[in-house]
């Protein structure tokens, strides 16, 4: 019984290891940030993010469409669930590279440091479907895609999408 659940422990132990959430904090440059994900179990993470986003409305009432580059923090809690099929196929798992659906958060506020989008407050919350890939150079790829609903300081609220495309770099070891 003793060697059953050894051999149990160690091959739940082996595959647990190729397929866990890990922390790890990383910069982005397409639009500058500092993000932290925390791992919270095997396949699930806490992501924030504090940094710039692009924002940008047309509407009928408005002369021309407005864009602006604004201090922004996010929050996301992720679901990776593709981490057991990659590493069948012999792809990196590690350093949570995988495919993930999340339910993100977004907070825009203060004047537009690029653009003339006039806000004091903007936010999304809504799903998303994402993939994050770190490379052997810890050059980092997160493509992340939703729909939710958008607010802002004037009470408006509608249906907003979410493209974010976030390229840098992972910091520290594995």
């Amino acid at each position: 019984m003793k060697k059953i659940l050894l051999a149990v422990f160690l091959f739940t132990g082996i595959f647990t290891n190729a397929q866990s959430t890990q922390n790890q904090f990383s910069l982005n440059f397409l639009i500058p940030s500092a993000e932290y994900e925390l791992a919270v179990s095997d396949n699930t993470s806490v992501d924030l993010m504090l940094g710039l986003g692009f924002g940008y409305h047309d509407a009928d009432y408005l002369e021309e469409a407005e864009f602006g580059i604004f201090p922004q923090f996010g929050a996301q809690y992720r679901y990776y669930y593709n981490f057991k099929k990659r590493a069948e196929k012999g792809k990196k798992v590690s350093e949570n590279s995988a495919n993930y659906i999340a339910l993100a958060g977004l907070l825009g506020s203060g004047d537009a440091i690029i653009g003339d989008m006039e806000i004091d407050l903007t936010g999304f919350i809504g799903p998303t479907w994402g993939l994050q890939r770190i490379y052997n150079s810890n050059f980092k790829l997160n493509l992340n895609l939703g729909a939710g609903l958008g607010f802002n300081d004037l009470g408006d609220t509608y249906f907003s999408p979410l493209i974010d495309i976030q390229l840098g770099f992972k910091l520290g070891k594995e």
